[in-house]
């Protein structure tokens, strides 16, 4: 029997709605896998939590999480509680950084029986690999000053290392799909990282001749991204601009709610972690509407992560004979609650059998 232990975060809102169905899916495919099972802890760490404890997570939080083979968070941040900056560094950037997950994994594709809200999608099929540790989110900078002399420094941090690491994994995805990758740059506007970046790209790519890649400026590559997605197969990104693809993807396949993600440490180290793109959505709580399938998506790419690739292929087919079905969540043009969502996926897992 092969026991995969889940540390399950649900978080705020949604995410704690969408969970426990998510949960209820992983567990039918385990079932009809036969010889695998999932392991579950959960914690409370949430806005609500921070409120009660001064703190997002304990201060052994990680310590914890280290226990456990996979992070399966839910839905992190609820302003009204807490500042945004408070609670997703506090938490889920916590997380990435301390497990040194330094890629950000999201996978966005046409899916059957959503209409994408562009024309001439042409089955589109791609993947974002975006690099997670550092860029233009690292913490180097400050403040001076007050009033209209106030000045603020953000510095932007680049380093070889990690910067070879996202591009050369993303010419690696690339050879077992469409061998094709596209760098994401602005080398004609950011004079120092950016020709950087691309000069990286250059010196992996050399390694790769058999695959397509260009680099297109990240301006351009958002608005292609919505003209014509299909001619895209791999795109690697910076930590900014893959955030920003990477929402752009998940809204041209119809809803946010349902992009997956995975933060892997690739090293194996350290737990990696799977969460869906979407945030807490406060304005649809308790509504029963919330779209589960960007949560299900995300346990999908865990299984793909522990070498369970036909299983979760298997799984995304299902997804997708649901959506054609017409059983479908607000968001992407159904009536569906969350729960009938997932029952429906979970009778056709059980159907396998």
């Amino acid at each position: 029997m092969k026991k995969i232990t889940l540390s399950v975060i649900p978080g705020d809102g949604v995410g704690k709605e969408i969970m426990p169905h998510a949960l209820r899916v992983l567990d039918a495919v385990a079932e009809v896998h036969g010889g695998l099972t999932f392991e579950k802890v959960e914690y409370p760490w949430s806005c609500e939590y921070y409120l009660e404890h001064g703190e997002m997570m304990p201060e052994d939080g990680l310590v914890q999480l280290t226990e456990s083979d996979a992070v399966f968070l839910g839905a992190v941040g609820n302003p009204q509680l807490v500042p945004d900056h408070v609670s997703l560094w506090g938490l889920l950037i916590a997380i990435r950084r301390g497990f040194q997950q330094s890629l950000n994994i999201r996978h966005a594709k046409q899916i059957r029986g959503i209409d994408p809200p562009i024309k001439h999608a042409n089955q589109f099929d791609l993947l974002v690999v975006r690099e997670n540790s550092e860029g233009e989110y690292s913490e180097v900078g400050g403040r001076i000053h007050q009033g209209d002399d106030e000045v603020v420094v953000q510095n932007a941090i680049f380093t070889k290392k990690a910067t070879k690491r996202a591009i050369d994994y993303a010419f690696q995805l690339a050879a077992t799909r469409g061998k094709r990758v596209t760098s994401a740059t602005k080398s004609n506007g950011i004079v120092f990282s950016m020709p950087f970046w691309d000069n990286v790209f250059q010196e992996v790519g050399k390694q790769y001749p058999d695959i397509e890649q260009q680099s297109v400026h990240i301006d351009a590559l958002t608005a292609f991204l919505v003209t014509k997605p299909a001619e895209f197969d791999v795109i690697v990104a910076s930590n900014l601009f893959g955030d920003i693809l990477t929402d752009v993807s998940a809204a041209i396949m119809g809803s946010i709610g349902i992009g997956p993600a995975a933060n892997l440490n690739v090293e194996g180290t350290y737990p990696s972690m799977f969460e869906p793109v979407h945030g807490s959505a406060p304005d649809i709580v308790g509504k029963g509407m919330a779209n589960p399938i960007g949560q299900i998506w995300a346990g999908k790419m865990m299984l793909d992560h522990f070498g369970e690739e036909e299983l979760g292929k298997t799984l995304l087919d299902i997804v997708e004979d649901v959506t054609e079905a017409g059983i479908k969540t607000p968001d992407i043009g159904g009536r569906a609650t969350t729960g009938e969502v997932a029952d429906a996926i979970i009778e056709r897992v059980k159907s396998l059998t």
